[in-house]
């Protein structure tokens, strides 16, 4: 008789960069319920996001598929409800599954595969945040600008803690009500948040945790605009950075309510864990901690994410389950789309599902299982089409070294091993010839730049339409209790709705 099938508990934060945590080596950031879920768990070290946005990040990892597989290019993209999701497959292997806070779904499905979904998402589902690559640079749909760091520091309340407060609560009751009313049946349980995404606010018992003075700094200073690759100078002017003048003391601040941040959500996932226990299911629950994309928190005078520097494209990614695995630290090169086949594999007992759609990803198990697996490329791509660039971007690291191609400019190359800051650009070193060709080589497989923007082009052109026509309808706002469809951030930018909504500190 085989074992029951596992639990599966997703633990999701928002723009939480993987070198701001201790588990990866951040000296100051207290993160203990993170750090221990860690020590009995198996760490990836390497791990990276599919695009280093929201929505097509999150669309990658719940197909298994890189965006441009799935047409997802921005964040008022929308998945086709025929698109297998990771709830889709698990569904049919007898679990239930259930989504509790953002996913960022656009269009009208807003399921995509859960059965339930108990909270709203705090983002539009429509089209009010198509990007329109006609506008160049300076287009920037969301709002986003330089507020969110010459404003950071502490607050009594905001949108972000109203929602994750809220995700919290409903989570956990989840957890019993399953313990409760239906302890026969496996669960997928999706929790998500929206912390540490910016704006970098946090309550003042956060910011406390830490010594201001102690705060450090960027590694890497600011690189002159006209010094810049053609990505980060396009997102350097998308983000508004050309318009306000970021001071030291603003960085410093930014820095610290970011760790606060990262502390607040460190508690929830104790939270979480604690309910998880005391309701008899740690035992049977493989736990999954992960974000969708990380955040540049001034390296290289750069915020945000969209680029692919390691402070923005690396990510978290820790399972634990003492029973199953034993806990170990994984170098080899993994990232979001492994979690599908991952828990198909979990799901099924070595005997996944056939597929009905082709996945990019490649399963974990021998990882989690061993630490070795020499039957997968050492290998992650990462790919950018979003607000902000002017042409389609994509990157692929291979062992040590990490390639960007940016279509129509000049290649970079990173000896990752070598220089960890990605400081020495070294493609255009004659005896890194070889090398270049290979990776890009790679990096085109499968995906041609102009096709690509043809496609792009043709999307916005729609959606930029029915968003004129529409006047910011349908907003497709899932709701989960009534006024949800007028909660949080629906059809203004999310700079100008969280800024209404920010309870300074008196």
């Amino acid at each position: 008789m085989s074992d029951p099938k596992p639990n599966i508990l997703l633990i999701q934060a928002d723009q939480m960069a993987a070198p701001a945590l201790p588990v990866y080596g951040h000296p100051l950031v207290k993160t203990p319920n993170i750090d221990a879920l860690a020590d009995s768990g198996v760490v990836f070290e390497n791990a990276y996001c599919n695009f280093p946005l929201c929505t097509p990040s999150r669309m990658s990892m719940m197909s298994g598929r890189f965006a441009n597989t799935v047409d997802v290019w921005d964040n008022a993209s929308e998945m086709a409800a025929c698109e297998p999701t990771i709830p889709h497959y698990l569904n049919t292997r007898g679990y239930d599954t259930t989504l509790c806070g953002k996913m960022h779904f656009v269009g009208p499905d807003q399921l995509h595969g859960f059965t339930h979904r108990i909270t709203t998402d705090i983002y539009p589902s429509n089209y009010s945040w198509a990007p329109d690559w006609r506008e160049g640079a300076h287009n920037r749909p969301t709002g986003i600008n330089m507020g969110a760091v010459i404003g950071a520091g502490t607050c009594a309340r905001s949108l972000q803690i109203d929602y994750d407060d809220e995700v919290e609560y409903a989570g956990i009751q989840k957890i019993y009500d399953l313990a409760r009313y239906d302890r026969d049946t496996p669960f997928f349980l999706t929790v998500s948040f929206t912390h540490p995404h910016s704006p970098y606010v946090t309550l003042k018992k956060y910011w406390d945790l830490y010594n201001h003075d102690d705060i450090d700094m960027p590694a890497v200073p600011p690189i002159p605009v006209e010094e810049m690759d053609a990505l980060s100078r396009w997102i350097y002017y998308a983000h508004g950075s050309d318009l306000d003048t970021v001071l030291p003391e603003h960085v410093r601040n930014a820095r610290h309510a970011y760790y606060g941040m990262c502390s607040y959500i460190d508690d929830k996932v104790g939270n979480i864990m604690n309910a998880l226990k005391a309701s008899g299911r740690a035992e049977d629950t493989i736990v999954i901690f992960t974000t969708d994309h990380g955040d540049m928190m001034g390296e290289r005078g750069q915020w945000y994410k969209q680029t692919f520097f390691e402070w923005s494209a690396r990510v978290p990614l820790i399972v634990s389950s003492p029973s199953r695995f034993k806990s170990r630290r994984v170098s080899r090169l993994v990232s979001l789309v492994d979690l599908m086949p991952t828990m198909l594999d979990l799901a099924t007992d070595g005997e996944p599902p056939e597929l009905a759609a082709p996945i990019d990803g490649f399963s974990l198990m021998n990882l989690l299982e061993t630490g070795e697996d020499n039957t997968r490329p050492n290998r992650v791509i990462s790919e950018y089409t979003g607000e902000g660039t002017c042409a389609p971007c994509r990157m692929v690291r291979r062992d040590a070294y990490k390639y960007v191609y940016t279509h129509g400019e000049e290649d970079m190359l990173f000896h990752m091993e070598d220089d960890p800051l990605e400081m020495n650009n070294l493609a255009q070193e004659p005896e890194m010839a070889e090398t270049v060709a290979a990776l890009k080589a790679e990096v085109l497989t499968g995906w041609d730049p102009e096709a690509i923007t043809e496609k792009i082009m043709a999307s916005q052109k729609k959606r930029l339409f029915v968003k004129q026509a529409m006047a910011g309808q349908p907003t497709w706002a899932y709701e989960a209790r009534p006024g949800d469809k007028e909660r949080f951030v629906r059809n203004d930018g999310a700079v100008q709705t969280k800024a209404r909504a920010l309870l300074k500190t008196v």
